[in-house]
């Protein structure tokens, strides 16, 4: 379980900072004022997605089983 939690705080982290950047980059572009902006857009997306990823990360996990069932044996 320390693992899965650790996981999605990794994931979450990168994907908060990447995708608060992006979005933030096209709205400002590159400059100081982007810096400021993507920084507090990134203090507020990590907790979001990170609650989010412990929800959504189960149930894509299942999804993915069902769609290609775990083999039961390798032979």
């Amino acid at each position: 379980m320390k693992t899965v939690v650790l996981a999605q705080a990794i994931i979450s982290f990168t994907m908060a900072l990447l995708m608060s950047g992006y979005a933030t980059c096209l709205q400002f572009g590159f400059s100081l004022q982007w810096l400021q902006v993507w920084a507090m857009a990134f203090v507020t997306a990590w907790p979001v997605a990170f609650c989010l990823s412990l929800v959504v990360g189960k149930l894509g996990f299942a999804l993915a089983q069902r769609i290609i069932p775990v083999a039961r044996s390798a032979t």
